[in-house]
């Protein structure tokens, strides 16, 4: 321990975008900020399945900021491997974790009964990194507050969560440890989100953890509503499909909402949406009770009731994917690492008027980052398959800041802080924004390494 006898140790989410843990220890006590799955290349992901290099016993709490599977994914293995624990979040974030949680889990049980039936897997048997019941038994162990509720965990350690603007429940970590104030920022939204309310201002802070995902670029200033016209008008035009894989959370709503308002103005063809994804129709109804959102106008909400078609049993995704009607579709999963889409995709992705709009960030070894690279072809359901269909991607539909937004939600901190760490952002990214912050603040900055622990 430091001379203050505190550290701070990063388990996940140093140099790569995924798998967030940041272990906050002093003699006493263990507090863990985020439990995210490492997600993307195998190399990230056979982490998953490694010793944890901590006890998971001796975890007094786990802060989580948010429901994303990259900052909550491996609660059900801490819980089962030892962790019991309070999980703290916002109302929000624990109905957004158990969705996310008993998806992941029950696609990871249908995963792996399919690879043994089929005997493609190289392990014997394949099985799930958790299951249905591991969820169930974390779940028991969540605790929700309010923003700006101030929540004593014990005589070292208390908390406040504020919003992060990111997704529905999302927040960044104001957190008290002795005299000492560590602020992890989480995922930060945009300075001016679609559909949530901006990053609450942080006034002060002895040590900053913050995200990098976009620190080394800034995005681009091109309406992706005006994008997602053009794509929609011309697919069809040439008599094929718009495919739209999406996040179930936040990412399905934002794409919804510009569809609404582009039928509104008249601005594309009234053809059926669907919505294949019962998470995301799960999500939508959790985002419609978030009460940190922007309204959503009744001629937008009428709109998309008349031609929002939800497909929720696999029976009736079969009959959606079989349909030879012209359609918009937006299903499962963002990346492309599994999901309804793919049974979409092995049906048209060898179809050239057919259109294949990605929505969001692509990490390094997703079927989504091999599209964006131009790759012939993917490989999903044990086999390649020609991709004929063309690729677009809406480049500013971002819920993570940029590094100008970055920087400014820094800028706006009155008492800046002694030392600033950066994690969550590939490593080019990271130390793009480490050497910004050092030149504009003056502020000793490094980026995160795993494993190492930081004495403060």
């Amino acid at each position: 321990m430091g001379a203050k006898g505190i550290s701070i140790t990063f388990l996940g989410g140093a140099e790569t975008v995924t798998g967030s843990k940041t272990l906050v220890q002093t003699d006493k006590h263990q507090v863990m900020v985020d439990c995210g799955m490492f997600q993307g290349l195998k190399q990230l992901r056979t982490k998953n399945w490694s010793k944890f290099p901590k006890q998971e016993s001796k975890i007094d709490h786990v802060i989580l900021t948010h429901a994303h599977l990259d900052h909550s994914g491996y609660l059900p293995v801490l819980a089962r491997n030892g962790f019991d624990g309070t999980i703290h979040c916002t109302p929000a974030t624990k109905r957004l974790a158990q969705l996310i949680l008993l998806d992941s889990a029950k696609i990871q049980e249908e995963d792996a009964q399919e690879a043994n039936e089929g005997q493609w897997s190289s392990h014997k048997p394949a099985k799930p990194l958790y299951t249905v019941a591991d969820v169930e038994k974390c779940l028991k162990q969540f605790v929700t507050h309010k923003y700006g509720e101030w929540v004593i965990l014990n005589e070292e350690f208390k908390f406040v969560l504020h919003n992060s603007g990111h997704i529905a429940g999302s927040a960044w970590v104001e957190l008290r440890v002795k005299e000492e104030k560590i602020v992890f920022s989480g995922d930060l939204g945009r300075s001016r989100p679609m559909l949530l309310y901006p990053a609450h201002r942080c006034e002060e802070a002895d040590y900053l953890v913050i995200e990098s995902t976009y620190g080394g670029r800034v995005h681009e200033d091109n309406d992706p509503k005006d994008d997602l016209e053009t794509i929609i008008n011309e697919t069809l035009k040439r008599g094929g499909n718009v495919l739209i894989p999406a996040f179930a959370v936040e990412r399905t709503q934002e794409i919804l909402y510009i569809l609404g308002e582009l039928l509104v103005a008249h601005k594309i063809p009234k053809v059926p949406i669907y919505i294949d994804s019962p998470m995301a129709i799960s999500a939508t109804d959790i985002f419609m009770d978030f009460e940190f959102r922007r309204p959503i106008s009744d001629e937008i909400m009428a709109v998309l009731n008349d031609h929002m078609k939800e497909v929720r049993s696999p029976s009736e995704s079969k009959k959606t994917v079989a349909s030879t009607e012209q359609k918009i579709v937006i299903a499962g999963s963002g990346m492309l690492s599994g999901g309804r889409m793919l049974h979409y995709f092995e049906r048209h992705i060898g179809e050239a008027n057919c259109s294949i709009v990605l929505t969001g960030y692509q990490a390094e070894g997703t079927r989504g980052r091999q599209l964006i690279m131009g790759m012939p072809e993917l490989k999903f359901f044990g086999k390649y398959h020609k991709v004929l269909a063309r690729i677009y991607r809406l480049r500013n539909l971002s819920a993570h800041a940029d590094q100008k937004e970055l920087l400014l939600w820094i800028n706006r901190i009155s008492k800046k802080p002694k030392r600033v760490f950066i994690n969550h952002g590939e490593r080019v990214n990271a130390d793009t924004l480490r050497v910004r912050i050092q030149d504009q603040f003056g502020i000793p900055s490094e980026v995160a390494e795993e494993g190492k622990e930081y004495l403060i």
